[in-house]
């Protein structure tokens, strides 16, 4: 039987090759470079990156997929992304990029580009965000803009563009979204089919800003061309028999409503089943910005297995999380929040939920689509097959040295880009180890950041109900409600503790030789140089001592009591990095010995022991069980 079988696995494995081979050659040039590559290079080439974070970008590589700030489609592995957003980029967007054909988001906004905006842009038939905004762009729109059939979400305002407005915009009729305010562009202004549009500040069009289509907030009216006979008023008898009519349709139309919500009523209680309304339902297979998808709740439903216990992966602040299959057999998480009903509105939560999905970095948590209806909001994640930090670190094996600092590097640039490089920014106000997810490679994915914003619906950064899990939360925000940059380096400080001791924060102090509060014991081990004592014992002696001290002064850095002697994300970032930690840590140190400190005065880690052992602040800290 041995012998019979090898020439199957021999036609296998040549099979195997001849479908690699091709897919790969799909991607080459006639002289065997990777199109995409090359394509990248050429916008490489044409920028000016004062931080290198192009760098990495190799014109001999045959896959961009591991690239900084390129995103790939995980089926075709072609490039579907480009996000270099607040990068002090500058010099010009080279036409090569017409050939990413598969392109579907363009992130550049927040830059110093100058120059034109390529021609070649409207090749790319798939694209369906792009975001110029914020740079010095010149000439005249490009006309090849009315190409991009998928484009939804266009972004070109604050820039120096001149010339009228092409009327080949008006057939852009899938557009939802346009701003090209603050530019030099000159009218006619056409009708825009956008839902939303904005052309205020461009001075030979809007020289007040009050002019009447200078924000076309809402969407145009149509407009009829009338015959003079239409015009004219119309007769009294016509005008009666039109009420007649008009009242005539409105009871109509009333005696069925009252028809049908009986009936309804009728079939709901004989057969005792829960009614589920999607919203805009005729919408399912839209894709809204961001590629973001709106899912049916019954899709989800039987995706979750009627969100059964058993699929349950997670529970916390926020809500549940279930593993599920979609019909294609793709593996996700679906997060069922709480507060399902809130007040906000479904177009708040929807505008919300795509502002969210636009956040797009290789460590932050991809949001794949939503679903919302009279009372459930659900969001959909791609599945992380590795959990989260906080299982693994209760897990075997135990993660290695090098490994928990690759994830502290990874969720701290996560956190940077939400903070510094997202537009708008955003908080994320529960940073722990819950959640910072794994990939199947062991790198960290910030996952949950926006969902306190998705169910707090003030408008104010003060907030009634503090959301997040004590021991993490910062003092300012558990004292005030108020929160900041600095409350999300605070829980990051924690989780660096957490990373190297294998410990929730809330476990810390209940070991015979933790005595006081959890940041004075860790200062004390610290002082008295016995850094050994905080190491996870699964790590035995399988670590770097040098680094272990690094990481353990960026971490008492990130949790000082005042907010404003915390360190940005960034500057996180960079001592994790190694550059500017000893700076940093000898002022800090030069700050303390100055302090003039009374007898009745309590250190910072005791005024935070006070604020938590308050019972009515203490929330049962939820943690994922396993993957999500």
């Amino acid at each position: 039987m041995e012998v019979r079988r090898k020439p199957v696995i021999h036609l296998y494995i040549l099979l195997s090759v001849w479908v690699f081979t091709t897919a790969t050659n799909a991607l080459l040039t006639p002289k065997g470079v990777n199109f995409e590559v090359q394509a990248l290079m050429g916008i490489k080439n044409s920028l000016e990156d004062p931080h290198g974070l192009l760098d990495n970008w190799d014109g001999d590589s045959v896959d961009p997929c591991s690239w900084a700030m390129i995103t790939c489609s995980p089926e075709t592995l072609l490039v579907t992304g480009l996000g270099l957003p607040s990068q002090n980029l500058s010099g010009s967007l080279s036409p090569s990029i017409g050939n990413l054909t598969n392109l579907q988001i363009v992130l550049l906004q927040n830059n110093n580009i100058s120059g034109p905006i390529p021609f070649e842009i409207g090749r790319l038939s798939k694209l369906q965000t792009l975001d110029l905004s914020n740079n010095f762009f010149t000439a005249s729109l490009p006309t090849s803009l009315s190409h991009l059939k998928s484009l939804q979400y266009l972004r070109l305002n604050n820039n120096s563009l001149s010339g009228a407005f092409p009327q080949s915009l008006t057939n852009m009729t899938q557009l939802a979204f346009l701003d090209l305010s603050y530019n030099n562009l000159s009218g006619p202004i056409p009708k825009f089919p956008a839902r939303t549009f904005n052309v205020v500040g461009n001075p030979l069009i809007c020289a007040t800003g009050s002019e009447q289509e200078c924000f076309g907030t809402a969407p145009m009216p149509l407009i009829y061309n009338l015959t003079s006979s239409q015009s004219a008023q119309p007769t009294g008898k016509s005008r009666s028999h039109k009420m007649a009519l008009a009242l005539g349709s409105s009871l109509a139309c009333l005696c069925l409503l009252i028809v049908a919500f009986g009936l309804l009523l009728w079939w709901r209680q004989r057969y005792n089943k829960q009614i589920f309304f999607d919203v805009n339902d005729q919408h399912h297979e839209e894709v809204c910005l961001g590629n973001l998808k709106r899912f049916h709740f019954r899709e989800l439903q039987i995706a979750t297995d009627n969100f059964n216990n058993k699929n349950m992966i997670g529970k916390g602040g926020f809500g549940h999380v279930y593993k599920g299959y979609l019909q294609d057999g793709t593996l996700v998480a679906v997060k069922r929040l709480k507060d399902g009903n809130a007040a906000g509105g479904e177009i708040q939560f929807q505008t919300e939920v795509e502002m969210i999905s636009l956040a797009v970095h290789r460590n932050l948590l991809r949001l794949w689509g939503f679903c919302m209806t009279s009372s459930e909001r659900l969001l959909v994640y791609p599945y992380m097959s590795n959990g989260s930090v906080a299982s693994r670190l209760k897990g075997k094996p135990a993660l290695d040295w090098a490994t928990r600092k690759r994830i502290a590097l990874g969720a701290g640039r996560g956190l940077l880009y939400l903070h510094e490089q997202c537009d708008p920014k955003i908080i994320h106000r529960d940073v722990k180890a819950a959640n910072i997810l794994l990939d199947d490679y062991c790198e960290a994915v910030v996952g949950d950041f926006g969902l306190a914003k998705l169910l707090d619906h003030q408008d104010s950064h003060v907030t009634t109900a503090v959301r997040g899990t004590v021991g993490h939360i910062a003092p300012e925000y558990l004292s005030t409600g108020q929160s900041s940059e600095k409350t999300d380096v605070f829980g990051f400080g924690i989780l660096l503790l957490e990373l190297i001791t294998g410990q929730r924060a809330l476990e810390f102090g209940k070991a015979a030789n933790q005595k006081g509060a959890m940041l004075d014991w860790v200062k004390k081990i610290h002082l008295e140089k016995k850094l050994d004592m905080l190491v996870d014992k699964d790590l035995k002696s399988d670590y770097d001592r040098i680094e272990l001290e690094e990481i353990v002064q960026v971490a008492l850095l990130c949790t000082q009591y005042l907010p404003g002697q915390r360190p940005k994300m960034s500057e996180v970032v960079r001592m994790l990095e190694g550059d500017g930690l000893a700076e940093k840590w000898e002022a800090s140190q030069r700050a303390e010995s100055t302090k003039c400190r009374s007898a009745h005065e309590f250190s910072s880690s005791e005024r935070y022991s006070d604020l938590t052992d308050d019972s009515s602040l203490l929330v049962q800290a939820m943690e994922l069980s396993g993957p999500r």
